[in-house]
C-alpha cells in the first residue's frame, strides 16, 4: 500500500513529527448507485482537503489528540468498476490495515462501501454492532434492481448473522423496511429523527456496552441545513450537537474499531460542508483513542 506525504494527508500536520501510526484513512470514493444527487466520488478527496484547516488542538479534551494517535493516508488507487468487486477490494484494503493493528477509517463515496469495509472485521472480531447515523433506514432487500445499492447498505451488513445495529436519525424509509425492521427489533434498534427531543440516550449503555463498535456515518444524517452538500438530503435531521455526545459515550463504554464516513458530494465553493465532515472525521479519533484503554 502506498501513502500520501504527510503533508497531504488527512490533517497536514508535520512529518517531522515522529509519531507511531495508529491510524490508516483510506479514500474510497465509490460511485455507483446514486439515485438522485450525484458526486459522491469526490468526497475523499475535499474531506482531506478540507481536514488541513481543521484546528489539531481539541479544547474539549485540552490536547492536540494526534498527537497520540499518528495517522497516515493511503494514495488514491483506481476503485474495481464492478460494484461487488470494489466491496471485495475495500475488504481487503482493510484485512491489511487491520493485520497490521491499525485503525481503518474509510472516506466514501456511497454508503454501499460499508458492508465491504466491516467485513475483515467480522472475521477477525466476530460480533460487531454498527453505530448507524442516517436519514435513511438503508434496509431495502435492492434498489433499482442492484442489492448492493447504497439504500441496501445496512441490510448487506445484516446479512452477517452476528451484526446488530444501532441506527439515529432515521426519517426516510418504505413500507418493505419498515416491515423488516418490525420483523427483526432483536437486530436493529432505531432511534427516529421524529423522536430526537425525546431520546433517552442513558440507554447507549444497554446497546453498547462492552462491545465491539463499528461506526458507519452518513453525512445526510445531518439536519439538511448543514448539510445539504449530499445527494439525498433530508429536513429533521441531526445537529453536531447532537451527534457528538452520542459517538463520545460509545466510545467511553465499548471498543470502537473502525469507521466510515460517506455521501458527501461535494459542492463547488461551499467549503463548509466538506470541512465539517473533516472535524467529525477528527472527532470521531480522538473519541475512540482517548477511551481506548
Amino acid at each position: 500500500m502506498e501513502y500520501l506525504s504527510q503533508k497531504k494527508g488527512f490533517l497536514g500536520y508535520d512529518a517531522s513529527q515522529n509519531i507511531d501510526p495508529k491510524v490508516v484513512v483510506v479514500p474510497f470514493g465509490l460511485e455507483k448507485t446514486v439515485s438522485y444527487g450525484s458526486g459522491t466520488r469526490n468526497g475523499p478527496k475535499e474531506i482531506i482537503k478540507a481536514s488541513h484547516q481543521v484546528e489539531l488542538f481539541d479544547e474539549e479534551l485540552n490536547k492536540e489528540p494526534y498527537k497520540e494517535i499518528g495517522i497516515k493516508t493511503l494514495k488514491p488507487f483506481p476503485i474495481k468498476k464492478n460494484i461487488k468487486q470494489a466491496l471485495n477490494q475495500l475488504s481487503k484494503i482493510n484485512q491489511k490495515i487491520i493485520a497490521n493493528n491499525k485503525f481503518p477509517l474509510v472516506f466514501g463515496g456511497e454508503h454501499s462501501i460499508t458492508p465491504g469495509s466491516i467485513d475483515p472485521l467480522i472475521n477477525k472480531y466476530g460480533d460487531i454492532t454498527l453505530l448507524h447515523f442516517d436519514a435513511h433506514a438503508d434496509l431495502r432487500e435492492s434498489y433499482q434492481g442492484e442489492k448492493f445499492s447504497h439504500a441496501s447498505a445496512i441490510k448487506r451488513c445484516l446479512d452477517y448473522k452476528n451484526v446488530k445495529v444501532v441506527s439515529f436519525g432515521i426519517r426516510n424509509l418504505s413500507k418493505p423496511e419498515m416491515d423488516y425492521y418490525n420483523n427483526n427489533k432483536h437486530r436493529i434498534e432505531i432511534f427516529w429523527g421524529k423522536d430526537k427531543k425525546k431520546w433517552d440516550l442513558t440507554q447507549i449503555d444497554n446497546f453498547f456496552k462492552n462491545k465491539t463498535v463499528y461506526i458507519t456515518f452518513d453525512v445526510d444524517g445531518f439536519d439538511a441545513s448543514i448539510m445539504p452538500a449530499t445527494g439525498t438530503p433530508e429536513p429533521g435531521g441531526l445537529l453536531w450537537e447532537d451527534v457528538l455526545p452520542i459517538i463520545k459515550r460509545v466510545c467511553q463504554v465499548s471498543n470502537v474499531v473502525g469507521a466510515d464516513i460517506n455521501e458527501l458530494a461535494p459542492i463547488k465553493n461551499f467549503d463548509s460542508y466538506n470541512f465539517l465532515v473533516a472535524k467529525l472525521a477528527y472527532k470521531i479519533l480522538a473519541y475512540t483513542f482517548e477511551f481506548k484503554n
